[in-house]
């Protein structure tokens, strides 16, 4: 994200400098916690500058292939309930780990259903898992999983609510969004609802018939091709609130998080020239 920030602080620096930003604001932003929540620190900036922009650029990584979209996103907790009892003595309880393993296989059995679909299919994961027990010589009272589940286009969260109602039927069970509670650097209290549609822009929409202006006067032809990301991004406030938004970034999204992650300088100094570009096509 260094070089998609770079790209983009110098892109409209340089905009300014030959004249293309009169009439416009541009804002160049490095929003954090985008991994913890996505989008909610983007929202707080909108709110504390009373800011609904015309257009959004997402700089995350793409290659530098104009990308049109992303997938969806429901995290997802859910809890069974069993009876505690002693170690010694289990018939004398009920165990909520035991009642949680057959909703496990069903997950299982509906990513392996998801996956069926083909290339462009969504996907489910159970990313986290406790349980509750007077001690580790009694019978668990309550077990918890944590869900990730990425939806395509096509998908709803409204298709996902009927797939945890089908994968907590007839366990003592059930399940809710998984919010999530952080607190930031300077004290502030974030709620992040993890419950995003998935989006993709119009290729005849005008925010992306100037970005392929851009790219073309950049390098001196049509795209070749156009992407998709399989993961989120802070999009999904701008898209939200019915701004027009597209992502284009230097860099390999494949390589995110990885301890060797790098980014070829030509494509930092590609990606400013086509920022430049399209500020001066908006």
């Amino acid at each position: 994200m260094k070089s998609g920030l770079c790209a983009s602080v110098y892109g409209a620096a340089e905009a300014k400098k030959k004249g293309y930003l009169e009439g416009k604001t541009v804002y160049v932003t490095g929003t954090v916690c985008e991994e913890y929540c996505d989008g909610v620190n983007l929202k707080c900036l909108y709110e504390e500058l009373s800011l609904k922009p015309d257009i959004c650029i997402i700089c995350e990584p793409s290659g530098n292939v104009i990308t049109l979209g992303h997938k969806g996103k429901a995290q997802i907790r859910i809890r069974t309930h069993g009876i505690s009892a002693h170690g010694s003595a289990p018939e004398k309880g009920r165990n909520a780990v035991y009642e949680m393993a057959e909703i496990i296989e069903r997950i299982e059995r509906l990513n392996a259903k998801l996956r069926d679909k083909g290339n462009d299919h969504g996907t489910i994961v159970l990313s986290d898992i406790s349980c509750i027990s007077a001690s580790l010589n009694a019978v668990p009272s309550e077990c918890c999983i944590y869900l990730d589940r990425r939806l395509t286009l096509g998908e709803s969260l409204e298709q996902v609510r009927k797939e945890m109602e089908e994968a907590i039927e007839g366990k003592d069970a059930d399940w809710e969004v998984g919010t999530l509670y952080h607190t930031t650097w300077t004290g502030k209290k974030l709620v992040y609802e993890p419950m995003h549609e998935p989006w993709k822009i119009e290729m005849d929409h005008p925010l992306t018939q100037a970005l392929i202006r851009a790219y073309m006067q950049v390098y001196g032809k049509d795209p070749e091709k156009f992407d998709f990301w399989d993961f989120g991004t802070n999009a999904v406030t701008p898209v939200a609130m019915g701004i027009p938004t597209i992502g284009f970034g230097p860099g390999e999204y494949k390589m995110a998080h990885m301890r060797d992650e790098r980014c070829l300088c030509e494509q930092i100094d590609e990606a400013y020239r086509v920022y430049v570009q399209l500020l001066k096509e908006l």
